[in-house]
């Protein structure tokens, strides 16, 4: 079975996220893409960024009903920092009958030289990327073990979610309703 890993906070975990989720999981490559929700930050204040707990269970609530998506609470219990390269090492060595893809936007191939192991994780498991706007040119794009994946351009902030929630704004359609519902019961990021 094929993977691909998305990676993030998902702080919270939005209808952006899951268009491009539902994209790769219905790529003729992939079985089934998993959230890999990053742990707590400790450069960031608690109001900003959600108990890791926290949002695992929204990611858990946005995708109950799609059995091509599942949460990923690896990182948790890893080092801090966790590098991507070591979660990838680690999820490998936990399922040796998988194959994971690493899945990433356009924006960020510019600075993925950069990423610790950046080489391997390219030689090893390769990236999915799908389109971002403003992203700058990347070279990467023309390597061998990058797809670049059609996909609609979205461009939805997790940051705009929580201004809106902070100016008592309707998130209604930025998410699911079943994030909504916790987000608003739990009264999270007033």
């Amino acid at each position: 079975m094929t993977v691909g890993l998305f990676f993030g906070s998902f702080n919270p975990i939005h209808i952006g996220h899951l268009i491009i989720a539902n994209v790769m999981a219905e790529s003729p490559d992939i079985s089934q893409v998993w959230f890999v929700v990053s742990p707590q930050n400790p450069f960031k204040k608690r109001k900003t960024l959600l108990h890791e707990f926290d949002r695992l269970d929204m990611v858990n609530a946005a995708i109950q009903d799609n059995f091509s998506m599942q949460a990923c609470d690896i990182e948790f219990n890893m080092p801090k920092p966790s590098y991507t390269i070591d979660t990838l090492t680690y999820l490998s060595q936990k399922h040796p009958d998988y194959t994971f893809k690493l899945i990433i936007g356009e924006d960020n191939l510019k600075s993925f030289p950069k990423w610790k192991n950046a080489d391997q994780i390219l030689r090893d498991y390769g990236l999915y990327v799908y389109p971002r706007p403003n992203s700058q040119p990347s070279e990467l794009l023309e390597h061998e073990n990058v797809k670049v994946i059609e996909a609609p351009m979205m461009d939805i902030s997790a940051t705009f979610i929580r201004e809106s929630i902070k100016n008592n704004r309707s998130i209604r359609y930025l998410v699911p309703s079943a994030v909504e519902q916790m987000i608003l019961s739990k009264k999270f990021y007033l």
